[in-house]
């Protein structure tokens, strides 16, 4: 075994371990995790684009916005940390339009901002939170896991050779139906009886993980880089890592305000409108 795979091998464990321990806890364990992950995923996209030296103030602006958002989060306040992620993506907007700047700033703001909301109002605070949150991670990780094997084994068409010429047709549906089983699995084995639309929303968010690896891909193509940023030993950045998790919260996340509204409102928790017990 080389010395970079055990690399690979030792720090992917450490970080499931604080994944999983963090996603136990909830509360603000969790949320203290979401915010993290929000904060290096903008440094991340910031010095990909070259924000910091092409746009300092505007930069500036964005870090003080997901420093909001983050502070709204880890205060347990989403109705602010929403208000704060609008506010500052609207600002840098304007601000991007009026001196003809770089529109990766406004993009950045909100797909880092909405990663730390998604992923705390998932998880939530309620055991529900936590069964939907590891059957987003069981979708994603299976999602890539089996995409990667399935693709070697049977090659075929390529998925988006422009974007990532690694990916293939097989390895996407066999990414897709790992996730089916293993999300639905998760689920039926926290709430036994709860309907086959589960396997819907796993194939759901399978598509949408597998989309988000695509655009970090496109991001990274665009601007010439191998690797989000050299955080994490062996694996390259934290967007590297949590590209497909970020899309597929995402879609969660929505997913859970659209049938929220569906029921007049009346679930509070989006572990209960995702799962609906």
């Amino acid at each position: 075994m080389s010395r970079e795979l055990r690399l690979r091998i030792v720090s992917g464990i450490i970080l499931a371990i604080v994944v999983l321990a963090a996603t136990w806890c909830g509360g603000l364990a969790f949320r203290l995790l979401a915010s993290v992950i929000a904060l290096l995923v903008y440094y991340e996209w910031s010095t990909i684009t070259g924000l910091h030296g092409r746009d300092p103030q505007g930069n500036a602006i964005a870090w003080l916005g997901l420093a909001a958002i983050a502070a709204a989060t880890l205060a347990e306040e989403p109705v602010y940390a929403v208000a704060a992620l609008c506010l500052f993506v609207l600002v840098t907007a304007i601000l991007v339009a009026a001196r003809r700047k770089s529109w990766w700033l406004p993009g950045g703001v909100l797909y880092a901002g909405l990663t730390c909301i998604a992923l705390s109002e998932i998880r939530d605070d309620d055991f529900r939170g936590f069964a939907v949150m590891l059957f987003v991670f069981a979708t994603v990780w299976a999602t890539d896991i089996f995409a990667y094997f399935v693709g070697r084994a049977i090659g075929g068409a390529k998925l988006a050779p422009r974007i990532s010429p690694g990916k293939t047709w097989s390895g996407a549906i066999g990414g897709a139906v790992a996730a089916v089983i293993a999300g639905s699995a998760v689920v039926w084995y926290f709430f036994l009886g709860t309907g086959l639309w589960v396997a819907g929303v796993a194939l759901l968010l399978s598509i949408c993980s597998q989309a988000g690896d695509l655009f970090e891909s496109f991001i990274k193509r665009r601007f010439g880089v191998k690797d989000s940023s050299h955080l994490i030993p062996g694996h390259g950045g934290v967007m590297d890592r949590v590209d497909g998790l970020i899309f597929a919260c995402f879609a969660a996340f929505l997913l859970a305000i659209v049938l929220s509204l569906a029921t007049d409102g009346e679930t509070v928790s989006l572990g209960g409108v995702l799962l609906g017990v």
